[in-house]
């Protein structure tokens, strides 16, 4: 389910197959796609099945769409998300990942399913918009692709600032409780040195920073 009108028309924009959409009871003002049916909810419904406590006009049902594995291949950026479990998490790296200009982003098994509707609210519309490659372990993907990949950890790894990302460049990110495995075959670490006190960045965040930083050398380059 996407819910919004805002959401609705970037997933239509970006070519996805949208169902049906569902008003709100006397919510007209707000105009479907043309082609696509539409349905009126009797009053209180919306209120129900929406995912928000204050609801907006339209939710619509639009057809699932995640890459194969194989996409990775020829992508020179790439983020991996490994279990990454909360849905608010997911969302923003999706976001982060796409505004940066990652080719793909991949979640692996045991991650939160990408079309959870928190997931697709928080990444902005950026689901619609990054090939997004789930359900496969984190060997299989690191594997896929002829890139580079990069491990993040809390405690150990080079600053993040001195890594060499101008060749093909994936980042691997870990679950939010017990970040990426020690044992995880990439090929190098990276750290995000803090002056404070917190013992790691939100796993969001640390994507964020990450992406930028690839971003901004491939600019300079």
């Amino acid at each position: 389910m996407v819910e919004g009108p805002g959401l609705i028309a970037t997933a239509h924009a970006a070519g996805w197959e949208i169902e049906a959409v569902f008003v709100a009871n006397g919510e007209w003002s707000y105009q479907p796609p043309d082609g696509v049916p539409a349905y009126e909810l009797a009053p209180k419904v919306m209120e129900k099945v929406a995912s928000t406590d204050t609801p907006q006009a339209a939710l619509a049902a639009v057809r699932r769409r995640v890459a194969p594995v194989e996409a990775l291949v020829d992508e020179d950026f790439v983020v991996i998300g490994d279990r990454i479990g909360d849905p608010g998490n997911a969302g923003t790296m999706l976001r982060s990942a796409e505004a940066a200009g990652a080719g793909a982003i991949v979640f692996t098994s045991g991650s939160v399913d990408v079309f959870n509707p928190k997931v697709v609210r928080s990444s902005a519309g950026a689901l619609f918009h990054v090939p997004v490659v789930t359900d496969v372990t984190l060997d299989v993907a690191l594997h896929a692709g002829r890139f580079r990949s990069w491990g993040t950890s809390s405690h150990g790894g080079v600053p993040y600032t001195d890594a060499d990302f101008s060749g093909p460049t994936a980042i691997v990110v870990g679950n939010e409780a017990h970040g990426l495995d020690a044992s995880a075959p990439v090929d190098d670490w990276l750290t995000i040195p803090h002056a404070g006190r917190a013992e790691s960045l939100n796993v969001a965040m640390a994507t964020t920073v990450l992406v930028f930083d690839v971003a901004r050398q491939r600019a300079a380059r």
